[in-house]
């Protein structure tokens, strides 16, 4: 089977190497997410040079803007492919309209740089517990979203956003939490447990690029939520007025899964500081809601 991450350039200072869809070729080919609307010409036109005349499936493991927005022109241009997603998810993509309000409140001027989603027909679209495919098996793993799937094919597992955001700056791996409100420290890690009880395979992130061995990706990313958790849990009683700015600091000091942070270069630490602010706030609203010792 050939795998390939088609990049999906975007517009945004600091957005390289950070949006891509994964496209798996063999009997059927399988596109993994599309990225966003306003860049859907983009995909396209990297799908033609590739000589890609048809796609049989598009999964999606979750329906944000920079995953999921440029479904609908994708089907338009493949009118044979069937949309994957989570079952809940099937009225966002149909009308798009909540999806894309929602949207704008949490990513501002990130969200209008992705573009408003499309509509999808609801007849292009499987609800995932009816997917049948030789090969696939379809996870439930809610956590940086409450209807995300991954999709292990031929034992390659395609995470999504349910095991982090891993990229290689340079030669040194960095790992970031998509925590983003609201989040809930269990939900993601017995997805994780999910992802784990597969067997052991070659991952590949949404965000951005093949990892490697999945069961060590994945126990490093169960570390790091629970440093995650133990960090912003300590800072947060001590924090001043900008506690995310705060706990922001000293992360970057103590987790060494952020160390590549300090050679990206401006553009790409500008970007990962919006995310990475908010992840905290989603860990910062979780701790918040515990229950105090008395």
């Amino acid at each position: 089977m050939d795998i390939s991450l088609v990049e999906i350039k975007q517009d945004r200072p600091g957005f390289d190497r950070f949006i891509g869809s994964w496209v798996c070729r063999d009997d059927k080919t399988l596109l993994i997410d599309v990225g966003p609307a306003r860049t859907a010409g983009r995909l396209l036109a990297s799908l033609d040079e590739m000589g890609v005349e048809r796609v049989d499936y598009v999964l999606i493991t979750h329906i944000h803007l920079d995953h999921a927005g440029a479904l609908a022109p994708v089907l338009e241009r493949y009118p044979m492919a069937r949309a994957v997603c989570h079952q809940k998810a099937v009225k966002f993509l149909v009308d798009p309209s909540t999806l894309w309000e929602g949207s704008l409140k949490v990513l501002g001027e990130v969200a209008q740089a992705y573009g408003r989603p499309g509509p999808v027909l609801p007849e292009k679209i499987i609800p995932h517990p009816h997917m049948a495919l030789d090969g696939l098996v379809v996870v439930d793993t809610p956590g940086h979203a409450a209807h995300h799937l991954s999709f292990s094919y031929k034992k390659r597992l395609f995470a999504g956003e349910a095991a982090g955001n891993f990229t290689m700056v340079g030669e040194e791996s960095y790992l970031r939490p998509a925590t983003p409100p609201r989040f809930f420290f269990h939900v993601s890690t017995q997805s994780l447990d999910r992802l784990l009880a597969l067997e052991d395979q070659p991952i590949y992130f949404a965000h951005f690029g093949r990892g490697g061995a999945s069961h060590p990706l994945l126990e490093r990313y169960r570390r790091q939520l629970v440093r995650w958790r133990e960090i912003i849990g300590r800072e947060m009683p001590l924090a001043g007025d900008d506690a995310v700015m705060h706990c922001f600091q000293v992360l970057l000091e103590e987790d060494p899964d952020l160390g590549a942070f300090r050679r990206m270069d401006a553009s790409m630490q500008q970007r990962e500081m919006f995310f990475l602010r908010n992840s905290i706030q989603g860990f910062m609203g979780f701790l918040s809601d515990q229950p105090q010792a008395p």
